[in-house]
């Protein structure tokens, strides 16, 4: 979402990867680099590319989800404001500090499948932040959103509906668009120099854009934030 958002919709982005320890957005932003420090062809259309949107890569910083806003504000501090700042933050929140910087986000969106087990936990940690944060006006929280992921399409609908109407009885919205369960997500530079889906260094290619919902999943979420062009 962050590189469509930055390199195809011209919006200026910048991620805040707290998932600690793996830190998987950060990881990916080093593979990417060392692809194009070692590959002409990638060299060749990374430049070209940074050259063409007049702007550089959109920043990943990592930081522990205690420290997430400071982290934010420092990398605000030299005038470049972002116009969104995306927050990876763990699954889990375990002691206050992590508390203190969930409450200080604008907007929540959060992932969900299909499954129960996930789904019970996914229900679980949002509507302790709806109830405790949003609702009340105990935190910076304009709305928590849920999005599906990961749909098979031969999934029965009735699941789906059966889903949606328990997390309607917990006051929980859900996105509309749905991303699919598909391959194309998990692609990644590689020496073959196929088209790339996966990367914080390159726009998707518009061959896998097509039917991954990413466009209209960020049109969505543009709506939600006020941020639409």
């Amino acid at each position: 979402m962050a590189s469509y958002l930055h390199y195809v919709k011209g919006y200026d982005v910048a991620v805040i990867d707290c998932d600690f320890p793996q830190y998987s957005i950060h990881d990916m932003r080093k593979r990417d680099m060392d692809t194009i420090m070692k590959d002409d062809y990638y060299k060749v259309q990374a430049y070209d590319l940074l050259r063409q949107l007049g702007k550089k890569y959109y920043p990943v910083v990592c930081s522990r989800a205690e420290d997430a806003i400071t982290s934010a504000e420092s990398l605000c501090r030299g005038g470049n404001m972002p116009d969104v700042i995306f927050f990876d933050l763990p699954g889990t929140i375990n002691n206050a500090e992590i508390v203190n910087t969930v409450s200080r986000m604008d907007y929540i969106f959060t992932p969900i499948i299909a499954d129960r087990v996930v789904m019970e936990s996914s229900i679980k940690f949002a509507t302790v932040i709806n109830e405790q944060m949003v609702v009340t006006g105990k935190s910076a929280i304009k709305g928590i959103y849920l999005i599906w992921n990961m749909v098979d399409g031969r999934e029965k609908t009735e699941l789906y509906e059966a889903y949606e109407k328990v997390c309607a009885e917990f006051a929980l919205p859900i996105l509309s668009t749905r991303l699919p369960d598909s391959k194309r997500f998990r692609k990644e530079m590689a020496s073959e120099r196929k088209a790339v889906f996966r990367s914080t260094t390159f726009p998707t290619d518009k061959s896998l854009l097509r039917g991954s919902n990413v466009d209209r999943l960020a049109d969505e979420i543009l709506d939600i934030i006020n941020l639409k062009r």
